[in-house]
């Protein structure tokens, strides 16, 4: 009757005596009726859970977080029944790391990043010293917005010429700092140390010293500038080429950044962190919809307050805007 009617009768619960199934099952199966036959229930997992007081654990992590002076129950077990095994045990004393879990298929595969301690190169730790020699300096920063289109025109046509961004900026700080020597100075413990030449340095981990950069015009800079780039990666710099700056400038610029503050070196009087140029939308009168793209960058000056004021720095930054904003006529 089932066959004839198209019925599973594995799916057919019966109502008959022993649960047969019954003809009336087999009706009501076929005209939807028929209760679902019930699934049989996975067999439990076994379970066991240790006596009040006790943590399961392997003889072995007893053993070892004994050692290691740990207490069991602190420590989450891997183990089957949740016991505590010696993995367990080192991962918590921190003798070997967690394993990682592997990762999901078709998810980017996880990045290595390095661990451990890397000792310093002998650079690095004249660095770090040079560093910490600054904290005993009194400081204070001064920052201003300039606009750069004129910068960036006249940029522009020096380009092909072999004159660099730094090597402009350069120019124009010597420029300011001209108007404001005060800037180039150093501490003494007798007084005010004034530099007379202007020694530019463009700030990293060999500094590369433009000498007399308020003298030169920007070609020569240029030239001069190049040339000491590529002694600084050969590592050929004598040491009057990258020992006798005078103020410093730190130029991430071409990074992107928008606006940082640079710490000063020992022994100088400034330090001029450069940032990026940035479009902005400013109103403009002239302009056929009342709006212009103007660019903008960022300048941060941290100065050595024992013997240069904060109105000292404002009128620096203030001829360094003027000669930015008009550069064909100031350098």
């Amino acid at each position: 009757m089932a066959t004839e009617m198209g019925v599973d009768t594995s799916s057919v619960a019966g109502t008959g005596p022993g649960e047969r199934i019954t003809a009336a099952d087999v009706q009501n199966a076929a005209s939807g009726g028929a209760p679902a036959k019930k699934a049989v229930a996975a067999p439990a997992k076994p379970s066991w859970t240790p006596a009040a007081g006790v943590v399961a654990a392997t003889p072995t992590a007893c053993v070892l977080a004994k050692k290691a002076k740990l207490d069991l129950a602190s420590i989450v077990g891997t183990g089957g029944f949740g016991r505590v095994t010696a993995d367990d045990v080192k991962i918590a004393t921190g003798v070997t790391k967690p394993k990682r879990k592997a990762a999901a298929s078709g998810a980017p595969a996880a990045v290595e990043m390095p661990e451990g301690l890397v000792p310093f190169t002998g650079m690095q730790r004249a660095v770090s010293n040079n560093m910490m020699a600054t904290m005993n300096c009194p400081v204070f920063r001064a920052s201003c917005e300039i606009e750069m289109d004129a910068f960036n025109a006249l940029y522009q046509q020096v380009k092909p010429k072999g004159v660099t961004v730094s090597a402009l900026i350069a120019k124009a700080v010597a420029m300011a700092i001209q108007k404001h020597p005060i800037v180039n100075s150093s501490f003494r413990d007798e007084g005010t140390f004034f530099n007379k030449d202007i020694m530019a340095i463009d700030g990293g981990l060999i500094t590369p010293v433009l000498k007399y950069a308020n003298e030169r015009d920007v070609v020569e800079l240029g030239e001069n500038w190049k040339e000491l780039v590529g002694k600084a990666k050969a590592g050929t710099l004598s040491p009057d080429e990258y020992n006798s700056g005078t103020f410093t400038i730190s130029n991430m610029g071409m990074f992107g950044v928008s606006q940082f503050d640079a710490i000063l070196p020992a022994g100088s009087g400034g330090i001029l962190a450069v940032a990026g140029t940035q479009e902005y939308i400013v109103p403009c009168k002239q302009a056929v919809l009342g709006m212009k793209k103007i660019s903008k960058m960022t300048v941060t000056l941290t100065c050595d307050h024992r013997q240069i004021y904060g109105a000292d720095a404002a009128l620096c930054l203030k001829t360094l805007n003027e000669v930015l904003m008009n550069p064909g006529q100031s350098m």
